[in-house]
């Protein structure tokens, strides 16, 4: 066990709960608390965003899926995840920015009403249980890792998901800005002098390049069969657009001091992602190539540890430090928003029609509350998961959103003729065919189509005929009124 790298993982975590209680000193609503008060500058707002994705996954999960199966297997993230903030900044931010919300979920209320509001919101944070869980499986990994075994992956999580509750529940998303504006500048400058010192280890970044080439991990597009294509299809739209109903997400674009830094921070952010998302994806075919057959083997059978184990075993102390700092920092950052995401949206758009009359500090008081509750919850699914590929846990968790959640926000924000009516269709038809696509009848006839990808064009005809419907049977009524007028 290296005592001196764990006394500066144990310095570092220290050092981001000591941002926590000072971001607490400067709360003073729940405006502070879940939006930072909409004050951030770009270069924070960009940082945010980028944080956003850069998580367990796009260090551990990602990079192992490419040396698997190339681009082709990773469309969803980063390529997906990535586009999503781009889209964001293009289309959403300006607009949203200018409503002046607390939650994505206020807009469903504004627009649809509060059945459309509440329904939206409860998809919104389950779709959070399998994105925390995977920070929190990863944040067990590196302590075990860490710890040369001393320490379990269960006593790990718990010890992870407490070092990033206590600066989330003191300081909110002003923490969660400023932690992410750190912690994204030590996992830039970490992962960089990573990759250069794997690329030597490895006998030079040519004889990497020469490998994927040589094992066509460079191939993007799936073979031109109906069944490939919707399944990639299917695979990048979950992350492209079911990320974009996402309290997170919202949380980090809304923070900008104004629209114009909204949107390009989004758009800057996103495309960010994708770039610097190809440096693990070098690191681990450097470790590849290094380890040999073992690093092979590991990355189909346990991934998760590959790179932990290259560092610790090829890489000097300050290579490990740096490591371990910036693969602490994408956990973290990513963990911490997406605890305080569906707290808050669960206390603004549910709890608050269960009690209108809440007071503003009652309501920052049950955001604190429910953070905690929430993370007691994620962590126990964590555990009771606790084998499953981070990249799956990931990967998986926002169809429910993209069929039910995206179709109202988009329709909302740019067809006028959208209406309730159509909503609730829409949410009925998106979901109940996603949910079918799962029962065994159906999975059997349906098993060559994404069931994301039917519920997404399911609730777009839901919406379009449920809003056009009832206008046309009114404007068909309308004219036989008239028309029994004029023979009369």
């Amino acid at each position: 066990m290296n005592v001196t790298l764990i006394v500066f993982v144990v310095l570092y975590l220290v050092g981001t709960l000591g941002i926590g209680v000072w971001a607490g000193t400067r709360i003073k609503n729940t405006s502070d608390f879940a939006i930072a008060g909409r004050s951030l500058p770009l270069i924070m707002v960009v940082t945010t965003t980028f944080a956003t994705w850069f998580g367990a996954e796009t260090v551990m999960g990602i990079p192992a899926k490419f040396v698997q199966g190339g681009l082709n297997s990773i469309v969803e993230d980063p390529f997906g995840a990535g586009t999503c903030l781009i889209l964001v900044g293009l289309f959403f931010a300006a607009r949203l920015y200018k409503l002046n919300l607390l939650t994505i979920g206020d807009f469903y209320r504004q627009r649809f009403g509060k059945g459309v509001e509440v329904f939206c919101s409860v998809a919104i944070i389950l779709s959070y249980l399998g994105w925390v869980a995977a920070q929190i499986t990863a944040l067990g990994v590196v302590f075990s890792v860490l710890t040369q075994g001393a320490m379990s992956e269960t006593a790990g999580m718990i010890v992870g998901t407490l070092a990033v509750l206590i600066y989330v529940v003191v300081g909110g998303f002003l923490a969660v800005a400023w932690t992410d504006f750190i912690q994204m500048i030590v996992l830039v400058v970490g992962l960089s002098i990573i990759a250069i010192f794997s690329a030597s280890l490895a006998g030079g970044a040519d004889k990497v390049f020469a490998m994927a080439s040589q094992k066509e991990l460079w191939k993007f597009l799936p073979p031109p069969s109906f069944t490939e294509i919707a399944m990639f299809v299917g695979a990048g739209l979950t992350m492209m657009l079911g990320s974009v109903p996402q309290q997170d997400v919202f949380q980090r674009v809304m923070s900008a001091k104004d629209a114009h830094t909204a949107r390009n921070g989004a758009a800057i952010g996103g495309a960010s992602y994708i770039l610097f998302a190809f440096v693990p994806m070098f690191i681990v075919s450097c470790a590849v190539i290094v380890l040999g057959a073992n690093g092979l083997e590991m990355a189909k059978n346990d991934y998760q540890r590959l790179l932990p184990t290259f560092v610790l075993t090829k890489m000097p102390l300050v290579m490990q430090i740096l490591f371990f700092g910036a693969l602490l920092s994408a956990i973290k950052s990513t963990s911490s928003a997406t605890l305080l995401a569906p707290s808050t949206s669960f206390v603004e758009n549910i709890l608050k029609n269960l009690r209108p009359q809440m007071k503003d500090k009652e309501q920052l008081f049950a955001m604190r509350c429910t953070i905690v509750i929430f993370a007691a919850l994620v962590l126990g699914y964590a555990i009771k998961m606790k084998g499953t590929s981070i990249y799956d846990l990931v990967s998986t968790a926002y169809q429910v959103t993209l069929v039910g959640a995206f179709v109202p926000l988009v329709t909302g924000l740019y067809w006028s003729r959208s209406t309730t009516q159509g909503a609730i269709v829409s949410l009925a038809l998106g979901v109940g065919v996603w949910i079918a696509s799962f029962l065994p009848p159906v999975a059997a006839a349906t098993n060559n189509f994404p069931g994301q990808l039917a519920g997404l064009i399911a609730a777009l005809l839901g919406m379009v005929v449920g809003s056009l419907a009832p206008q046309v049977l009114v404007n068909r009524h309308d004219r036989t009124h008239h028309l029994q007028g004029l023979n009369a």
